[in-house]
């Protein structure tokens, strides 16, 4: 096989495709977390602590000098990270729930089939069943 031939193979199979699709809504759903805590969540969070703009939460490690800026540690952009990150692996923990749960249903386990000996004491009670009449 060809190594275009074997790319093309393993870009035709159905995990890739999935793969792919699932990081390309991934992204998008990236930017409405992203937007659901900077724009929604910290700014009522942000108006019971005081007013406070976690955004703005940073640490200035060294000052200005000349055209460079100061260097800083912005450590409230890191929480407002987190924020978006546990919200994220909320929703999917939501989402994979409600998969199984459906999963579960489709697949209600059916009776086992009878086994061989349920069968034959089935053919030994009708026989003596048929005897005693």
């Amino acid at each position: 096989m060809g190594f275009i031939a074997e790319f093309k193979t393993f870009i035709n199979r159905g995990s890739v495709v999935d793969l792919a699709v699932g990081v390309i809504i991934g992204g998008a759903f990236g930017k409405i977390v992203t937007s659901l805590v900077n724009d929604v969540i910290m700014p009522p969070v942000g108006m019971l602590l005081g007013g406070l703009d976690f955004s703005s939460f940073a640490i200035q490690l060294k000052e200005a000098v000349g055209k460079n800026p100061p260097v800083m540690m912005k450590y409230g952009v890191f929480i407002n990270v987190i924020i978006d990150f546990l919200i994220v692996a909320f929703v999917i923990f939501l989402v994979v729930k409600a998969i199984n749960k459906m999963k579960r249903k489709e697949e209600a386990p059916a009776e086992p089939p009878p086994s061989k000996e349920s069968k034959l004491l089935a053919e030994i009670r009708d026989l003596l069943q048929k005897q005693n009449s």
